[in-house]
């Protein structure tokens, strides 16, 4: 099999699948007699990412695998495909994320801590469906209250490949700026449901707590949040995968 039409069937395997696919998800569409290895794939994605170099796609590279898309300057044109709005989030429901993102894993009572207001079950509910967080375990306190952490799929949709890409939590000043790290567009108006708080408030009170919280901004048990039933852990992900 030559290098070019490896490169064909990973090019087409990865358009086919709609989704990102590890080094070793790619391998498995293969016999295993013609099988090729984790470099030799490595090499047709480096191909392929130069092929595209000049075209309105590109071949990148987030938590899950890789993945074909549309470049980031041509998004305004192709957005006019799509007859929804794009989504928008109460400053509620991102400043909650933003504290996930950076202090996890958290629950649902020590963001309320930070931000001064109750947490609607609405916010923990959306943030839930669409796979931005999960449950990665129990603080072992009374109540055995659930901690939330951030998921691949959290990865996947913003275009990282870690938690490491986002700037540290000290250089974070007002929550203006985890909307932009973020890519939210303005978000929408708040409800009363936050009323007893403001963002930046929450950004600072964050930025602001124990020191070495804020110098370790992606908790020690971070790649814990990844674990997930039949698939691999984070760090095997990255080790294998992305270094």
């Amino acid at each position: 099999m030559s290098e070019i039409n490896l490169a064909n069937i990973v090019e087409a395997t990865l358009f086919a699948a709609g989704k990102p696919l590890s080094t070793a998800q790619l391998r498995e569409v293969f016999e295993e007699h013609e099988r090729p290895d984790p470099d030799t794939i490595k090499e047709a994605l480096e191909l392929l990412q130069e092929r595209y170099q000049s075209t309105g796609l590109e071949l990148v590279r987030v938590a899950s695998g890789f993945r074909f898309q549309v470049r980031q300057n041509l998004s305004d044109w192709v957005a006019r495909l799509s007859e929804e709005r794009p989504q928008r989030y109460s400053r509620a429901l991102l400043e909650t994320l933003a504290l996930i993102t950076y202090r996890q894993p958290i629950t649902r009572g020590e963001i309320e801590e930070i931000r001064g207001v109750a947490v609607s079950s609405n916010i923990v509910k959306t943030l839930l469906e669409r796979s931005w967080v999960r449950v990665v375990g129990h603080r072992d306190v009374p109540g055995r209250p659930a901690m939330y952490a951030t998921t691949r799929q959290f990865l996947d949709y913003f275009n990282l490949k870690s938690l490491d890409q986002l700037p540290p939590l000290a250089e974070v000043r007002d929550f203006e700026t985890l909307n932009a790290d973020f890519g939210f567009a303005e978000p929408a108006p708040e409800s009363a449901e936050a009323g007893a708080g403001t963002a930046t408030d929450a950004a600072q009170s964050a930025a602001n707590a124990p020191a070495q919280d804020a110098e370790k901004h992606i908790s020690d048990d971070y790649e814990s949040a990844f674990e997930q039933p039949d698939e691999d852990s984070v760090g095997d992900v990255i080790s294998r995968e992305f270094d």
